[in-house]
């Protein structure tokens, strides 16, 4: 049966691969090894382009790298939200008195990934694009959507999780649940160094 993923880079990154071996990870192969009896029809990668920060100027070029690596996938599309970075103030956890009760801070806000997720979602069921719709992710935002697609469309709706504390209510409204676990993330790596139409490029630096 037809199956398209949909892939919350964040929370993908921020559930099982920040600071681990496993950043310069292949999306394809990793679905491959989780879903073995599924036809993967297409793979539908979330995200939204980084800004340098004052202790990671590289961390744009990083991404870059990276989404270029995802654009060899030949049934991968990648889809944009917005970063946002301000200098905002925060009120102290345990103000000192006569100090300050607030710090400016940099705040980051990742904008748009799950509504885009759920416009694709109910753009796939619409077009009868799949029978099955699998979510990387542990957000809950997505349980409206989720329930459409199987109420008012019949399409099976799974989750692998990348964060050891599932969303209960996420899991809950689910036809099956699979967490994502080291081994099949060490299996599923590109190449250190890959062709595109550009030339060769190779993973960035510490990855």
């Amino acid at each position: 049966m037809a199956t398209n993923v949909y892939i919350d880079g964040f929370n993908l990154y921020y559930g099982c691969l920040r600071g681990s071996p496993y950043r310069w990870l292949n999306p394809a192969t990793l679905c491959r090894l989780l879903l073995p009896a599924y036809s993967i029809n297409r793979i539908r990668y979330f995200t939204a382009l980084v800004h340098e920060r004052p202790g990671d100027p590289q961390q744009p070029q990083r991404q870059r790298t990276y989404i270029r690596a995802l654009e060899t996938i030949p049934n991968l599309s990648v889809h944009y939200g917005q970063f946002l970075t301000n200098a905002v103030a925060m009120p102290l956890e345990k103000p000192i008195p006569g100090n300050p009760a607030f710090a400016r801070v940099i705040k980051t806000e990742e904008k748009g990934t799950d509504v885009n997720i759920a416009t694709h979602l109910i753009f796939d069921a619409f077009d009868n694009d799949c029978d099955i719709a699998v979510l990387i992710s542990n957000d809950s935002d997505l349980v409206p959507p989720i329930q459409a697609l199987k109420e008012r469309f019949g399409i099976t709706v799974g989750v692998l999780n990348p964060h050891r504390n599932p969303s209960r209510l996420l899991r809950e409204n689910v036809d099956f649940y699979r967490p994502i676990r080291r081994g099949p993330l060490s299996a599923s790596l590109f190449p250190d160094r890959i062709t595109d139409a550009n030339g060769p490029f190779t993973k960035p630096p510490g990855w």
